[in-house]
């Protein structure tokens, strides 16, 4: 019952820089972990970056010192700073969320992914 919802993607090209947001919204305990996964034409989704509620980030070694990935919890928001593009980057990113939801009296855990926004990097 929790729902992503992305925005940022674009057309931009090589060595330009694109910041991607996702917004949570529903009936929210916490968030534990926010990530940003991508999966280009033909190939298989992959994890490009993660954040942990404390902070703690992960990077994929494909986008290592360029990407960096924060999150803003008052407002269940994590962002995806995008800079030195190539256009190996191309895919679609989505971002997924992990943490725990109230639904009446009880409390569930929770894992949802956003629609998916599309990022194109030209020569």
């Amino acid at each position: 019952q929790v729902q992503l919802v992305e925005s940022g993607g674009g057309l931009v090209q090589s060595g330009g820089s694109l910041r991607l947001s996702c917004v949570a919204s529903g009936t929210i305990r916490d968030i534990r972990g926010m990530h940003w996964y991508r999966q280009a034409p033909g190939k298989e989704r992959e994890l490009a970056a993660s954040i942990s509620s404390g902070g703690t980030t992960v990077y994929a070694d494909s986008v290592k010192g360029r990407f960096t990935i924060s999150r803003d919890n008052a407002k269940n928001t994590v962002y995806l700073q995008m800079n030195n593009l190539k256009p190996e980057d191309t895919a679609v990113y989505y971002c997924n969320m992990a943490g725990r939801r109230s639904s009446g009296s009880y409390v569930y855990n929770f894992s949802s992914w956003g629609q998916g926004t599309q990022v194109t990097v030209s020569s």
